[in-house]
């Protein structure tokens, strides 16, 4: 499995850090039980931006590497699996943040690109409402961080009070921490029950919240 974690300035640490922990084990894992060279391309997670750089500055400051740019729909290396973390939504921060990145309208487009080809996307807190920018979430069963439930409704998605929302090609996940519980949820489904839970353990985190699935 592929996974690219779309990272932008003033993104928050744990929306893109957390889940890219948790695929980063599962990947290791499954190559341990398949016998694969970790080397030979059969899965990655990495850190991806729309512009080749070197480094992004997350919300709290960290300085995170960047591995690449985001591949365009179709292309050999695109993911499977794109992960949109939030971060600085609510305060409106008009210069690094999700809200900014909506604004500027580069992001939203690149994820409707993206939806439109098939790549399965997933949100953690205010990632979501980048993709209500682009309008994946348009009648679409989803949710975000708490203090954006009101204007992902408004925007035309059918909030549900849930931790992790499976609306099929597209995931969402509530406040910050709940980019754990979906990132363990993609690991069961990829890669099994035992996977998922080995990681839960080496991370020491309980999975407590149930997941809204498919209708």
């Amino acid at each position: 499995m592929n996974v690219d974690v779309l990272l932008y300035d003033g993104f928050d640490e744990l929306d893109g850090i957390g889940p890219y922990e948790v695929f980063d084990y599962a990947i290791g894992y499954a190559g341990e039980e398949a016998g694969d060279d970790p080397s030979d391309g059969g899965g990655r997670v990495r850190y991806v931006t729309l512009e080749e750089r070197e480094t992004v500055t997350a919300s709290h400051g960290t300085r995170v590497g960047v591995d690449g740019v985001l591949p365009e729909p179709g292309d050999d290396d695109a993911p499977d699996l794109l992960v949109v973390p939030g971060g600085g939504w609510n305060a409106r921060d008009e210069t690094a943040s999700a809200w900014a990145e909506a604004n500027r309208g580069a992001i939203p487009a690149a994820l409707a690109d993206h939806h439109e080809a098939g790549t399965r996307i997933a949100s953690v807190c205010t990632g979501s409402m980048l993709l209500a920018e682009s309008g994946i979430t348009d009648g679409r069963r989803a949710v975000t961080h708490a203090g954006a439930v009101d204007e992902l409704r408004e925007s035309g998605a059918n909030v549900v009070d849930a931790r992790v929302v499976d609306d099929g090609d597209l995931l969402t996940a509530g406040g910050v921490t709940s980019g754990l519980d979906l990132a363990l949820y993609v690991v069961e489904l990829e890669f099994g029950e035992a996977i998922a839970d080995r990681v839960a353990t080496v991370i020491e985190y309980e999975r407590r919240y149930e997941v809204a699935g498919r209708e």
